[in-house]
C-alpha cells in the first residue's frame, strides 16, 4: 500500500461540520491526518466528529470571534503538541446587490468570510513557525474574480481572501518560516451553504438550473472535488506552491 499522503499531520479545519470543509476533514483523516474541525453548528459538528472517528475532534467556534480562535489554538496545542495544516473554509453567502444590501449584512460578510481567514493565518503562523513550517488554505471562490450582481458582499469578501492570501504568503517567504499560504477557488458545490442561498430567493430551482448552466464541465462541484485540491496544497508535493490560487470549477471562470 502506498504511503499516506498526510500520514502524522496536524489539522484545524474550520466549517467541518458539513459541506466543504466536511469533505476536507474526511479525506485529510483517510490520508493519516489528525483533524480539529470547527463549526458554529454544535449539533452537527459534534455528530460529524462522531462519523469521522477517533481522529478528529470538534471544537464549537465562531471564527469572527478572535477568543473563540485563542481556545482552538489552545486545543490544538494541548491535543496535538502543534499543527501543521490550517484550512479556513467557514463562510456565508448572503444574497444582496448594492442598493439592496444593509450594513448588517455587509459587515456581518465581512466578519465572518475574512476576518475569520486573517484570525485564522495570524494564528497558524504563531503556531507553525518555530515547529517546521506548514501549509494554511484558504477557501476563496470564483466569485472573487467572476462578479454577480446580486452578491456584491461575498464577491468583495472573496477578493479579499485572495489577496490576503497572497500578501500572507509573502511574508511567511521572505521570513522563512516555512509556511505555504494558498486559497481555493471552487465554483459552486453541492453543500449545505447552497441549499441556503436558494432558499433565499423566490424561485430556487429555476436559480439551480443556471448554476448547473455555467458550468461547461455539465454539473456542479462536490465538496470531494475541492478535497482532493486541499490534500495536494497540504502535502509534501507542494513544497514549492505558495501564494497561489487554485481553481477548481469545471471551467465556469471560462465560459
Amino acid at each position: 500500500m502506498s504511503q499516506k499522503r498526510l500520514s502524522g499531520k496536524r489539522a484545524i479545519v474550520t466549517g467541518g461540520a458539513t459541506g466543504i470543509g466536511y469533505g476536507i476533514a474526511k479525506r485529510f483523516i483517510a490520508e493519516g491526518a489528525r483533524v480539529i474541525i470547527t463549526d458554529i453548528d454544535n449539533p452537527g459538528g459534534i455528530a460529524a466528529a462522531e462519523v469521522l472517528g477517533l481522529n478528529c475532534e470538534f471544537v464549537h467556534h465562531d471564527v469572527s470571534v478572535p477568543a473563540d480562535w485563542d481556545r482552538v489554538f489552545a486545543v490544538a496545542a494541548d491535543r496535538f503538541f502543534g499543527l501543521d495544516i490550517m484550512v479556513n473554509v467557514a463562510g456565508v453567502t448572503l444574497m444582496g446587490n448594492i442598493e439592496q444590501l444593509d450594513v448588517d449584512t455587509w459587515d456581518k460578510t465581512m466578519a465572518i468570510n475574512v476576518r475569520s481567514c486573517f484570525l485564522g493565518c495570524q494564528g497558524a503562523i504563531k503556531a507553525m513557525k518555530s515547529d517546521g513550517g506548514g501549509s494554511i488554505i484558504n477557501m476563496a471562490s470564483v466569485s472573487a474574480f467572476r462578479p454577480q450582481a446580486e452578491l456584491v458582499a461575498y464577491n468583495a469578501s472573496k477578493a479579499g481572501v485572495d489577496m490576503m492570501t497572497k500578501s500572507v504568503a509573502l511574508h511567511c517567504a521572505r521570513s522563512g518560516y516555512g509556511i505555504n499560504v494558498n486559497s481555493i477557488n471552487p465554483g459552486v458545490i453541492q453543500t449545505q451553504m447552497l441549499e441556503k442561498v436558494i432558499s433565499q430567493v423566490d424561485n430556487g430551482e429555476a436559480l439551480m438550473d443556471s448554476y448547473k448552466a455555467m458550468h461547461p464541465i455539465g454539473r456542479i462541484g462536490e465538496p470531494e472535488d475541492v478535497a482532493s485540491m486541499a490534500v495536494y496544497l497540504a502535502s509534501e508535493e507542494a513544497s514549492f506552491v505558495t501564494g497561489s490560487g487554485f481553481t477548481v470549477d469545471g471551467s465556469l471562470s471560462n465560459n
